[in-house]
């Protein structure tokens, strides 16, 4: 009589620490697995059918503004508090995760057009329509209930329209009538820049090469300082108005800039001849713009009423977010953690959004990560096939959205097809083709 025994030694797959990597019990012989490549494509589509499914971006809203936000900025070293200001002077401190507002302050007698943190975290710096820049102690505390007055003000000559602060020096920056350098223990700005401009509306410093700052003006230019020099040092003129810019926090010379041409413009700044990438998708003028921390992505905030979410290297939004409350996007700012969205549009709410919309919140067990893994990679292996491409670049919009996006398809075409058939009964070399990537720029000044 013959007994068959199932022998299995522990040693062969159990693991002496619950630090070491799981032993796989697995023949990867492709011969043994000849329904491989179905199989993973079939699992891929699943994949990318369930991440539409499991898309709800929105988390929730912050309401108590009584006037449209105007600025909104996000705490340097704590990832949990933004502060926001708006058109009545009031400036409130914001608690994410109770989604409860810690303190309000009457800060201007006008609009709150500016406001940025210190280095060192432990106050933050206001500008006003009432000409003045005033300081906020708030300290490592959670109980902000104390800040009643400004440590320090400051009053101007001129009205300002934004404001800066460098990362790790005592200097910010503030545009106007011009962009003044100022030092937090003076009363007077230390310089100023002045190139023959009416009103500059925007001044962000370099978060890497620190003494550099960029700048967008109403005559549609881009300009660039040096706090180490008496003069500026060059600037780029677009077609059309600049709103704002941002820089990369990983890539010192790389900045993208929100344009009143419905689109994004990604330039390096050593070669302003040429952009580096023209993004699409908008179908209103782009009012602010952020990037994410790893520097790989950015998201922008559009007079459409629309968030979108673009690859720094990609012409393309991969994702889009709107709502049928959400007015028209004033700012718009990316969490340190990058894992959240925080927009502020003009019917007075703050809203929080998911910047992966798929992402489940909390903690992942070690089973569903490696799952989430590997769905994702077999979406990247797959990515090309017709049907998963199709499923994973479609997103539902407005239908004015929609309508606009198809009526500005036909005008874009229509100035195609112009220049085509000039070019065809013009002279060979009279109209030459041009790149899109240098089609917006007008020149560049030194």
């Amino acid at each position: 009589m013959k007994i068959k025994v199932l022998s299995r030694n522990p040693d062969d797959y159990t693991r002496e620490t619950k630090y070491d990597i799981h032993k796989v019990q697995r023949n990867y012989n492709p011969t043994i697995h000849p329904l491989e490549a179905p199989r993973e494509y079939a699992r891929a589509l699943n994949a990318v059918k369930l991440e539409r499914v499991f898309a709800k971006p929105f988390i929730g809203s912050l309401d108590g503004h009584k006037d449209s936000i105007q600025c909104l900025v996000k705490h340097p070293k704590k990832l949990s508090i933004v502060v926001s200001g708006c058109c009545d002077g009031v400036v409130k401190l914001w608690n994410l995760p109770t989604r409860e507002c810690m303190t309000t302050i009457q800060a201007h007698s006008g609009f709150v057009r500016g406001i940025c943190f210190t280095p060192d975290s432990q106050s933050f710096i206001t500008i006003g329509d009432d000409k003045t820049i005033k300081t906020w102690v708030i300290g490592d505390e959670y109980d902000y209930d104390e800040i009643a007055e400004a440590s320090n003000t400051i009053i101007n000559k001129t009205i300002l329209t934004g404001i800066t602060h460098s990362i790790n020096k005592d200097l910010f920056a503030t545009c106007g009538e011009n962009v003044n350098i100022w030092d937090s223990t003076r009363a007077e700005p230390l310089k100023s820049f002045i190139w023959g401009v009416d009103t500059v509306h925007s001044v962000k410093f370099n978060p890497i090469e620190t003494n550099i700052l960029g700048s967008c003006a109403s005559d549609r230019s881009i300009m660039f300082y040096d706090v180490r020099e008496k003069e500026p040092m060059r600037k780029v003129i677009l077609k059309m108005r600049s709103n704002t810019i941002c820089w990369n926090p990983m890539e010192a010379f790389v900045f993208t800039a929100a344009n009143e041409d419905e689109s994004l413009h990604t330039f390096d700044m050593r070669n302003l001849k040429v952009e580096m990438c023209v993004h699409h998708g908008h179908v209103g003028a782009v009012i602010d713009v952020d990037y994410s921390p790893t520097g790989r992505e950015f998201t922008s905030g559009s007079y459409d009423r629309t968030i979108r979410i673009f690859g720094a290297d990609k012409f393309k939004s991969r994702e889009v977010y709107h709502t049928k409350r959400m007015q028209r996007l004033t700012n718009i700012i990316w969490s340190l953690d990058n894992k959240y969205i925080i927009c502020s549009s003009d019917e007075m709410n703050l809203r929080i959004w998911k910047s992966n919309a798929s992402e489940k919140l909390g903690v992942l067990k070690r089973r569903e990560k490696i799952a989430l893994d590997y769905s994702e990679k077999l979406k990247s292996k797959f990515a090309y096939h017709p049907e998963i491409k199709k499923i994973q670049q479609h997103r539902h919009v407005p239908k004015y959205i929609h309508h606009t996006k198809n009526q500005k398809f036909l005008m874009i075409e229509a100035k195609k097809r112009r220049e085509d058939n000039r070019r065809k009964y013009s002279k060979p070399g009279t109209v030459p083709y041009k790149s899109e990537r240098r089609n917006y720029i007008v020149r560049e000044d030194e």
